[in-house]
């Protein structure tokens, strides 16, 4: 059915015409909320808002812009409310039994970050981007990058992922949040400086390829190790400045020989790890399992990791709230 006559429809108080209207956005918009919000569930409850809001508001669609702008207007907006609000998943204590960590190097803080599943990420791939996007869709949903975006300015994250990420043109984002062009013009300048100072690590080397032999390669290496307790081929696989973070406990080991402390902690406490792979954020990622004395394996989190070349840079470690997001069980 032509949008138009949907349209007509849905302003008369036809649900059905409005969720088929709305629905093919529906991906994409929810990922958008996920690189303003950092977390999956603060995502999903903004994406709820944007529907509701625009369901709401139909009437005063005028169709200056098309539906998809006046849709990541509400979203945006919906984000920039839930920033503000503050209500953010709050730092958790050290909660592994039988494990007592070293002290950290420094404390986290993007407490609140959550991992959010390839499966999910992948379709919004084909979401159509303007000509001014100065990000791959993959990098731009890398845990590095959600990471960064957090500790800027709600409206400077706004006008980045707007202008960089999505492509949209600089009047429309302007008109978007109300503002000018020459403010968006500066926020957005004031953005990148920000997101460069915290995504350009000296020393950086690409990562291999996604799915590609040479990562798969890696994460073999890893996953051996790990389920082997083997905290000596563990360290040789790590970048002499690699960092593991667990969110929502704010406890952050920065290098590796701390990280390999850390490790080694978990490995001494006799846990036996067995991982099942997946991905998040465009990244490889295993959900891991506990054996208890019954012969059940228990889901303890996910795994996520960032490579550098042949080696791993980065380690995020998240609870097992976030298992089922990905197919995986709490038990095996």
């Amino acid at each position: 059915m032509a949008e138009g006559s949907l349209l007509a429809k849905a302003r008369s108080g036809d649900g059905d015409a409005f969720r088929e209207l709305t629905t093919p956005f529906r991906t994409e918009l929810h990922v958008h909320c996920y690189r303003m919000l950092g977390s999956f569930q603060d995502a999903e409850d903004a994406l709820q808002d944007t529907f509701l809001a625009a369901w709401q508001g139909l009437a005063g669609f005028e169709g200056r812009a098309s539906l998809r702008t006046w849709l990541y207007r509400i979203a945006t907006n919906c984000c920039l409310n839930a920033r503000r609000s503050a209500s953010r998943r709050p730092a958790r204590a050290w909660d592994v039994p039988d494990v007592e960590p070293p002290e950290p190097t420094r404390w986290g803080e993007v407490v609140w970050l959550e991992p959010i599943p390839d499966a999910l990420f992948e379709g919004a791939m084909g979401a159509p981007l303007g000509p001014e996007t100065r990000y791959e869709q993959s990098e731009s949903i890398s845990l590095a990058f959600v990471t960064a975006l957090q500790i800027l300015p709600p409206r400077q994250v706004a006008v980045l992922v707007l202008r960089d990420v999505l492509g949209f043109p600089a009047r429309d984002v302007a008109e978007m949040l109300d503002t000018t062009v020459d403010s968006v013009t500066s926020a957005l300048k004031r953005a990148r400086v920000g997101l460069r100072q915290r995504t350009a690590p000296s020393g950086h080397v690409l990562p291999p390829a996604s799915k590609s032999a040479d990562e798969d390669a890696i994460v073999a290496k890893f996953a051996r190790a790990y389920e082997s307790s083997d905290i000596t081929a563990l360290v040789e696989l790590l970048t002499d400045d690699v960092f593991i973070s667990m969110p929502p406990m704010p406890f952050e080991y920065e290098g590796r020989e701390a990280v390999g402390r850390f490790c080694a902690r978990l490995f001494d406490a006799g846990r036996r790890y067995t991982l099942i792979p997946t991905r998040a954020n465009g990244q490889p990622a295993f959900g891991t399992y506990v054996a208890a004395p019954t012969g059940v394996r228990h889901g303890t989190g996910l795994i996520v990791l960032t490579l550098s070349g042949d080696q791993i840079s980065a380690m995020t470690r998240f609870d097992n709230s976030v298992l089922p997001w990905f197919g995986l069980p709490s038990t095996l």
